[in-house]
């Protein structure tokens, strides 16, 4: 028992210093006043968190609440059927699908956000490729929108979802699948009430982390939208960057965290209820 806290405590230690403190940062100057040259005021006040209700903050976390649910969504639509074929395929092809799937994370951020841009910009390869069919007769508009922010979300956070549910998938007892094809189930209903159920942890755990990165998310927005899509991430970047003003990005980045714990909280009850409305509950 000693061993295993002597494992952890180098973990827990790095959370505690790297996440909790500040964070215990965040919270404190969420409640200080903003000085004329951008330095902090250290005097008590509630002006901030008044200003996170304005109207115009408002309509910018719902435009990034639906865009981050609307990620999650279709990143668990193709993530799973993802999934599901890497646990069935032959041994070969599981590894391969599974390097595929990891490439991703050997290349640097930034530049997967470029190479994207490569293919959708104007005179990227979409575009000349439909031109060279005649399929269509001027440039499509690909680029600098709401959808080109969300596909680079969906593209950028797809590992985070099929890697967990994999792992469930992994881990499905065979033996119940075939049980219930003993008797007389179809795939459909066996899948329905047999391998949904029992994969719906891995299903929570993707859809955690990829919500929580697309609600955060601000480089995608400003690479792919051309600062014509604004998040809720961008104006606590410009906040704190663009306008000094730490304490009133501070009242929004606590807003967001309290949002996030909220909405991830009632998706699990959610997903828990499901589960064990189907037997998957234990």
């Amino acid at each position: 028992m000693r061993k295993g806290k002597y494992i952890i405590s180098p973990t827990i230690l790095w959370l505690l210093f790297f996440f909790l403190v500040p964070l215990l940062f965040v919270f404190g100057y969420a409640f200080m006043k903003n000085g004329l040259y951008g330095q902090i005021n250290y005097s008590f006040t509630l002006e901030n968190s008044k200003n996170v209700f304005d109207p115009l903050y408002i309509k910018v976390f719902w435009t990034t609440l639906w865009m981050a649910i609307l990620t999650t969504i279709l990143t668990l639509v193709i993530g799973y059927p993802y999934a599901y074929t890497i646990r069935v395929v032959s041994e070969r092809w599981q590894r391969a699908l599974l390097l595929l799937i990891t490439i991703p994370f050997w290349i640097n951020f930034l530049v997967r956000s470029y190479a994207l841009i490569i293919l959708l910009r104007s005179k990227g390869l979409i575009n000349s490729l439909l031109l060279h069919l005649g399929i269509i007769k001027e440039p499509l508009q690909l680029l600098y929108n709401t959808p080109s922010v969300i596909l680079g979300m969906v593209y950028t956070l797809l590992p985070f979802m099929v890697l967990p549910i994999f792992v469930a998938i992994e881990q499905l007892d065979q033996r119940k699948i075939e049980a219930a094809y003993d008797l007389g189930a179809s795939p459909f209903k066996t899948f329905v009430y047999i391998t949904l159920p029992l994969t719906m942890k891995g299903i929570y755990a993707g859809s955690v982390l990829v919500f929580v990165a697309s609600f955060g998310m601000y480089i995608v927005s400003d690479i792919m939208g051309g600062s014509k899509v604004a998040l809720i991430g961008n104006v606590i970047q410009n906040q704190f960057l663009s306008a000094r003003n730490w304490p009133f990005g501070s009242a929004l980045s606590l807003f967001l965290v309290v949002i996030s714990i909220i909405l991830i909280g009632l998706y699990y009850l959610a997903t828990r209820r499901i589960g064990s409305e189907n037997g998957g509950g234990k």
